[in-house]
This record gives C-alpha cells, structure tokens and sequence, in this order.
C-alpha cells in the first residue's frame, strides 16, 4: 500500500463558551472522516454523544460524565468538566435518558475524590484542549489520573485502550450497577472466568422496559487480584444481583497500554463471544480504529462534494456522519436478538436493527437511507416486519427490542409504504400491507376514536395530541391506500383514501387553523394558535398546520386559494413569539412560528413552490441552513432526532427534499455546493452541479437535467437512481417569469 501523503487544515470552531478553539485536523487526500467534527450537537439542544460507532452499529462507546439531567440525555454535554467512565450503549439526539449499559472506568492511586452529583463514582476532570474524536475514535486525558483513555468500535464490540503511569495500585472498573436518568438495572450478572476473560449481562429498564445486553470482556494483560461487590458487600464470582462492580487491579509502568475489549449480544453471552472472535481478533487497538476509520470513510464517499468553504463542508460531513447513527444493529452475527415478544428470535438472512424514531425519521431519514443504503434499507423493513410478527403491530418507536410507544403515528407506514415504491427490494410485500393494515385499525392510541368519529377528539389526558394525532394518522392513512391500489386491493383503496381526508374534519375555516374538537363535533371554545397546548404534539396550531403532505392543493383550497395561503406561509415565518410567550423546550430554532428544532416544521419552507413562487422556498431554504446548522458543539437548534435533523440539511444542501416523503418525488429548493456526486450502490453517479455558485447568485434560473432544460420543479427517486447530472444556473434575482410545474402532492411516483 502507498503511502498516504497528508495535508494540514485548519477548522475554526467557535464553542457556546464564547471561547474560540482552533483544531489542527490532519487530512488524508480521500480521508472524509477528516472533515467530521462529532462533538456538532453536544452542546446546546443537540443531545448528541461524541463516542466511537460504526455505522448502524450495536456499539456506541462514549464518555459519561455520570450525572443526570436534560443536558446529559446522551451521556455527554460539552459543558461538563467531569468522566466517570465510558459506557458502551449510547441514543444519538433524542430527549429519551437510556442505555448507558456497561460502564468501564480506569484509575490508579492519584486519585480518590468522591462526589454526589455522580453517586460517588470514581471520575476525573478532563479538558477539551487534551480531548479528540474522530468517525469510529474517541480520546480523552484523565487529568486526575494521568491515564489517556482511548476507545474504539466495530458493530458489536467496544475497544478500550488506557495509556497508563507508573503504579503499584492501577485499576479498571467495570460497573453493572451504573445507571443514568430513566434507566435502572433490573439484574446484572458477573463470572470472572480467568485473569483475562470476564463475562456477564445487564438487564435493565427505563424507556425501554426489559434491555438485554450480555457481554464479554477480554484483555490484553492478566489482572494480579480483582474485587467483586454487589451493593457495595464483597462477593465471589459468580455473582447475581442488580448493583454490581467489578474491580480489576494491576501493576503498571510508566506509558503501559491494556486494551479491553467488550463483545456484545442481545441474545446470549455465546453471542458475546462469537462477536469478539469475528471482529475483534487480537489487541492491535490501531488495527481496529484503522477499520473503523475506513469504514465511516468508505460510507462517506456515498456523496462527495465540493467548496472551498470548509465550514460548511465539515457540517455536510457531521451531517452525512450523524444520519447513520441510527436505526442501530440488534441481531448476533448468527441472527439472535431479543425480539419484541420478550423472546429470542432470530433474523434469517438478514441483520436485525432497532431504534427506530419513526415519528422524526420518517420525513427524511428514511427516503434519505432509500437512495444511500438501499440495501440496508431491505434489512429496515424485514426488521419493521418482524417487530410486527413478533407483536401484532408495526413498531411506533422502538428500541433494543421494545416497543416504547412514544410519540404518535403509525410512522412505519410511509418508511415500507416508500420502499416499496422505490423498488427496495427482499421483503413480503403481502406481509407489509397486512402490518400496515392491522396498525391502523388497532383500537390503541385514540384510533379507535380516530376510526368512530373521523378525527381525535380532546380528552383529559395530558398529552391527548387530538389534532396532531388526527393529522398524522391521515397521512399515514393515505400512504396505505396507495399501497393498496398499487397490490389491486380497491376496497382497501377507497377506504384508506377516505381516512386519508381526514385533516379536513379539525380543519376550522373561521380561525383557519386544525383546532381541536370535542367528540360532539364542536371546536374547543379558547383557542389561541400559538399556544402550546396538549392537542398538539410538541408544537403548536401554527406549527402543525402544513401537516397534510398527502394534499398540499387540497389545503391551498381549503384555506381560500394561493394567495391566501401565501400570506399565511410569510406570516409563519415572521410572527415572531412574544418576550412574554412561554416556549417549550422543544420549542427551538425559531424564525418566526417556523421551528426546526422540532420535525413538524421540516417540510413548511418548501411549500412556496406549490402556488408557484419557488423563489420563497430559495430564500427560506437558505436561511435555515446557514442560521440552524453550525460547526461548534452546539451547532444542532435541536435535538437531532437519531438522523432526522441532519437528514433534512443532507437532502437541502443537495437542493431538493421528499415533502412527501413516500410520493417518490423531491422538491427543489437551495443548492448549497458548487458539486455534488453521489456514488450510488447500484453503480451509477448522480452528479448535482450549481452553476454560477456564490453569494450574490441567491435563486434559481433554471434546471437542467441530462442536458435537457426542465419546467417542472421536482425530480423524481427514479431519476437519480438512473444517476445522470442535474444542474442548477444561478443568478441574483428571482426568475418570477419560469413557469415552474410542481408534481400533485398525492402523485406517487413508481
């Protein structure tokens, strides 16, 4: 092999401690990892971890500071000063406090501070100036302990290496007992099996209410004595209980490195061993970063683009990186996985994934994962699908092989309902139909209030989310009625295509806002739309209004026509909230009632191109991905949503976005780059070129597709697949005078 010659660049980071930091990155000539700067989101309301993973992968290996709170969802907040280890299951970006299974903690005789904000655990204070990660990598000082602790990954197994001092007292803490806002062990079992080789499980609850995780731990030096504790009592191997430690301890020169490296398994602690054996053979720590590192490079090279602004390419790059965090593997590497039914299952000629954030990955993720990874895309569906024979329904928000039921929708729908449309290919299309039937008739979740009266009705309960619930089962509804007339099922068809009109019974043509209604048929009398209120699901009426993709020119007349409706889209984005309005915490990365911290806002600012004033879109497009999206630690305006966020600046920066994400079409927007290519799994290359690129040149001109000028403002999933050059030729003012075509929001394209 080559030698690889490298370059030096340098990325200026301004942090929310108003404290720029400069960091000298080393740059491969390919080496896109370079440009991933994985601590974007770990301050401000991102609830990122800035840990090692691979893509998709069971293993994310990430520093805890060990205290809980909103800030530390993730196990991680850039603010923090403090480690108390580094545990091997991590939730990328969402408000959700679980995982956090395994902690593992090096220390020696420096220290032996204790405080209460981290129950008592050994820690260590750390800077950011001695702090570095990287795709698949991370690496801190233990300043109070002089170690440097290192970690890496593979897709089942988490990798430590502790660079230690000279000391007589040097130990590695590996604590079951550990546990973090929602999450407690429910049992957790140790067997010391020799002075290398320990292996155990952690059951747990919290969000999810029965983890699994079973492990085994090998090292690269022999322990001389171990201390096992279960609730703080000295125990002998083996030993059960829920509050268990162990503590190994060795002698140590000066700069000695041991690696410890942890297999994992859903299904059985052989699982666990089989994981080790097959991807973590030996302890060449460089060897596995080296992999890890190729890996996350290979899957970035998926789009390559070019600018000569470095801060933007290092968002894309976070933003590429961040979109494949999640779904995260669940299955062995023979197929076993703690299903949803409680039982072990197994994923048969295919890998079994779970996390599923359905309500905020369906509107981008997904149809972003359709044109990246359409094959693993198949193993996503088959994994939806087997979540639905294992239970009866398909999953709403699922995660370690549990359903949580968070959230509203039956959001599975549109990610099969999209697949299959795009040809995805290797799953029961007969059994998907049937799973997305059966979860839109179940009787849970107000469905069948939903099914009796024709919308949610209000309740007491406090989070009723009547309207919202309303609107997204209709979206969802109008997915399955395509579904079905596209499998010849029509009486499906027109039932579903009934549900699916739905939005209109909360729309009130006197406020012309959704507003909530009571099982009577009446609207609610007090009615203000910015209010925040448990009808609407973490927004607002503003917020949820657009919420009909499957009909935009069905609420263009609703509301009375283009020009009505434009005026309402402007005022969404200029209404600004009041000093004295109460804002949520998800209430984030406001311009005007538009938040793009939270998902319901995503798809709003592309609408001006259904009453003909694309330039709208351009400049609102624009706006947001400059203003929401920033190259520091709290460079997320909200929580990114396990890829939904940084799907949404993926696709816009392309100059197109799925409004409705299972029609099979992408409405322009704002092309940010000068070049895009996009290296398909299929082999073709669809390149994205903007023309006349700066920062004067702000709209659209025309669009050219393949040589061949368009009128319509789309491009089909079908198109790029084929690959080809789309170009977009900028200028400085908006071409009202191009008669833009925009598809019908209920067209699916095959």
């Amino acid at each position: 092999m080559t030698k690889s010659i490298y370059i030096a660049v340098l990325i200026f980071c301004c942090y929310a401690c108003k404290k720029e930091k400069q960091v000298e990155v080393e740059v491969k000539p390919d080496a896109l990892t370079s440009f991933v700067n994985t601590f974007i989101g770990t301050d401000g309301p991102g609830n990122t971890y800035p840990g090692a993973t691979v893509p998709f992968g069971m293993v994310q290996l990430s520093p805890d500071h060990g205290i809980p709170g909103w800030d530390r969802i993730a196990g991680y907040f850039y603010q923090d000063s403090i480690i108390s280890g580094f545990s091997h299951t991590h939730l990328s970006g969402t408000g959700a406090g679980d995982m956090y299974d395994i902690l593992v903690m090096p220390t020696n005789s420096r220290s032996s501070k204790k405080i209460k904000e981290n129950s008592y655990k050994p820690f260590s204070s750390f800077s950011h100036d001695s702090e570095t990660s990287s795709p698949g990598y991370y690496s801190v000082m233990l300043s109070d302990f002089g170690i440097k602790a290192e970690v890496t990954a593979t897709r089942r197994t988490g990798v430590h290496q502790y660079t230690f001092p000279k000391d007589s007292l040097s130990q590695i803490h590996v604590d079951l007992g550990y546990s973090l806002n929602w999450d407690k062990p429910t049992e957790t079992y140790f067997k010391v099996v020799d002075d290398k080789t320990i292996e155990g499980y952690r059951m747990s609850k919290g969000w999810a209410r029965d983890q699994r995780l079973f492990f085994v731990i090998n090292l690269s030096k022999p322990f001389k004595s171990y201390t096992l504790l279960s609730d703080g009592e000295k125990v002998t191997s083996p030993v059960k209980g829920v509050n268990t430690k162990l503590i190994l301890d060795f002698s140590t020169v000066e700069n000695e490195k041991i690696v410890l490296k942890t297999g994992l398994s859903t299904g059985s602690i052989d699982g666990a061993y089989k994981s080790l054996k097959a991807e973590a053979a030996g302890f060449n720590f460089e060897e596995i970063k080296a992999k890890a590192d190729a890996v996350w490079n290979a899957q970035l090279q998926k789009i390559k683009i070019e600018t000569n602004d470095i801060e933007k390419k290092t968002i894309f790059y976070t933003m590429m990186y961040q979109s494949m965090l999640a779904p995260t593997l669940l299955s062995d590497l023979n197929g076993d996985y703690k299903g949803a039914n409680d039982s072990i299952m197994n994923a048969k000629d295919y890998d079994r994934y779970d996390t599923f954030s359905l309500w905020d990955t369906y509107r981008a993720a997904h149809p972003l994962h359709t044109i990246l990874h359409p094959e693993r895309v198949s193993d996503m569906i088959n994994s939806l699908l087997a979540h639905y024979k294992e239970t009866g329904l398909l999953p709403v928000w699922s995660m370690q092989g549990n359903e949580t039921n968070m959230m509203i929708g039956y959001h599975a729908v549109p990610v099969i309902v999209d697949a299959y449309f795009k040809g995805i290919e290797n799953f029961d299309a007969e059994l998907a139909f049937e799973a997305c039937k059966q979860s839109a008739i179940d009787k849970n979740r107000q469905i069948d209030d939903y099914m009796k009266y024709g919308f949610v009705p209000i309740d007491g309960h406090h989070e009723n989310w009547s309207v919202s619930k309303t609107l997204e089962y209709a979206y969802d509804d109008w997915c399955i009625a395509q579904f079905a007339k596209d499998l010849g099922k029509e009486n499906d068809y027109k039932y579903f295509s009934e549900r699916a009109n739905n939005w209109k019974n909360v729309y009130d043509s006197k406020s012309t806002f959704m507003r909530p209604k009571y099982k009577n048929g009446k609207f609610i009398e007090h009615f203000i739309p910015k209010e925040y209120t448990s009808y609407f699901c973490e927004s607002n009426a503003w917020q949820y209004f657009w919420s009909v993709p499957q009909d935009v020119e069905g609420l263009i007349k609703q509301v009375g026509g283009n020009e009505v409706f434009e005026k309402k889209l402007d005022s969404m984005f200029t209404y600004s909230p009041f000093p004295s309005d109460k804002l949520p915490i998800f209430s984030t990365g406001m311009i005007g009632q538009y938040a793009h911290g939270n998902e319901p806002s995503h798809h709003v600012g592309y609408l001006y191109n259904y009453i003909g004033k694309p330039w709208k879109t351009q400049e609102r497009v624009r706006e947001i991905l400059e203003t929401q999206y920033k190259n520091a630690p709290n460079g997320h305006c909200g929580n990114e949503d396990c890829g939904q966020m940084s799907s949404w600046y993926i696709f816009s920066s392309l100059g197109f976005y799925p409004v409705n994400p299972a029609q099979g079409v992408y409405s322009f927007g704002f092309p940010l780059f000068d070049r895009a290519e996009l290296n398909l799994e299929n082999g073709n290359t669809f390149i994205v070129e903007s023309v006349n690129n700066n920062s004067s040149n702000k709209y659209i001109q025309k669009v050219v597709l393949n040589g061949v000028e368009l009128n319509k403002n789309y491009i089909t999933h079908k198109e790029i697949i084929k690959g080809g050059k789309l170009e977009f030729f900028m200028g400085e003012k908006p071409n009202e005078d191009k008669n833009f075509l925009i598809a019908l929001s209920s067209e699916v394209f095959k």
